[in-house]
C-alpha cells in the first residue's frame, strides 16, 4: 500500500503562484511514475503533469511553461510549481503514484486551487 498525503492548495489572485507537496509513504519502490491530476464539478479527472522514477516528466498542454513538477526522493515527496496561474486552473488537484506491475494507481485525498480573476 502507498499512502499520499498532499498539501499547499488555497486561494490565489490570477497571475500569482502556488506550489503542490504530496509526501509520499508504505511501499515506495513499487511506485514507478507520480503526477498530479485535477478536476472540476461535472468533469472527468484530468491529467496535469507526471514524472517517472528516472525523472522524465510529462505535461498537459494547458500547463506547459507555467507549470513544473518535480522531486525530492529522500524526502519521497513530490511538488507541482505553479506559476502564472489562470481562474481555468482552478480545481481540486489530486496527487497520484502509479505502480506498473498489475496496472495500480493510488490517489491522495486532494487539495483545492482556486484562482480568482
Amino acid at each position: 500500500q502507498v499512502q499520499l498525503v498532499e498539501s499547499g492548495g488555497g486561494l490565489v489572485q490570477a497571475g500569482g503562484s502556488l506550489r503542490l507537496s504530496c509526501a509520499a509513504s508504505g511501499s515506495i519502490s513499487s511506485i514507478n511514475r507520480m503526477g498530479w491530476y485535477r478536476q472540476t464539478p461535472g468533469k472527468q479527472r484530468e491529467l496535469v503533469s507526471t514524472i517517472t522514477s528516472g525523472g522524465v516528466t510529462n505535461y498537459a498542454d494547458s500547463v506547459k511553461g507555467r507549470f513544473t513538477i518535480s522531486r525530492d526522493s529522500a524526502k519521497n515527496t513530490v511538488y507541482l510549481q505553479m506559476n502564472s496561474l489562470k481562474p481555468e486552473d482552478t480545481a481540486v488537484y489530486y496527487c497520484n503514484a502509479f505502480r506498473t506491475y498489475g496496472g495500480y494507481h493510488y490517489w491522495g485525498q486532494g487539495t483545492q486551487v482556486t484562482v480568482s480573476s
